[in-house]
């Protein structure tokens, strides 16, 4: 299944591609580039003088007169209204998956914790680990199998490596054992902040 950023930039930029390529098409024709510049457009280009149209009066009438046009236009805009609607919805969907199970032996059968409970639990005890300036989590995918993304900006003196054993084996230790979920998946980003200019006197 193709991950939903990877899906989203896909759109994107074919929706881009084809608005910017529209654009352009209509703005050379607007200002009579090709002819100002003495440029000469492949053979059946659109649009290539201000007084063109992309569709003409004989087109228009050859097409609309055929049986099929309407409900063939009909469709495709139909078509074109729920893909739009759908991809507007998987936007608005939650990304978050709210309420985490919480696990154990035996499983705690309704009992769960918020999501941003947890997050904010870990991003806690992170700030406090040595060396650490400033702690962000989140909490993302659905409540089965959800993933932590942790991203730690270190001072100067800091050392990843260090940093990192220490957030494993403390915030996030004790949240896999308070919500009794040995395999919680977490990425990690570590950035170190930058030095301060000092004025020498």
């Amino acid at each position: 299944m193709t991950p939903r950023p990877t899906l989203n930039r896909s759109l994107l930029a074919l929706a881009g591609l084809v608005l910017l390529g529209g654009g352009l098409l209509i703005l050379f024709a607007g200002l009579d580039l090709y002819r100002r510049h003495d440029l000469i457009p492949p053979a059946g280009w659109p649009l290539t003088a201000p007084d063109d149209v992309l569709l003409g009066s004989a087109d228009r009438a050859r097409w609309s007169s055929q049986g099929w046009w309407w409900p063939a236009v009909i469709a495709a805009l139909t078509l074109t209204a729920l893909l739009a609607l759908w991809w507007l919805l998987a936007q608005l969907s939650r990304h978050r998956p709210g309420t985490l199970p919480v696990g154990g032996t035996p499983p705690q059968e309704g009992v769960e914790l918020r999501d941003r409970a947890l997050s904010d639990a870990i991003a806690a005890e992170a700030s406090a680990l040595p060396a650490v300036e400033h702690a962000a989590v989140r909490i993302t995918g659905r409540p089965a199998h959800h993933r932590t993304l942790v991203r730690l900006t270190l001072t100067p003196e800091g050392t990843p490596g260090a940093t990192l054993g220490a957030l494993c084996e403390g915030p996030l230790r004790t949240a896999r054992r308070s919500t009794g979920r040995p395999d919680m998946p977490t990425e990690v980003r570590l950035r170190v902040a930058r030095h301060k200019p000092h004025r020498a006197e």
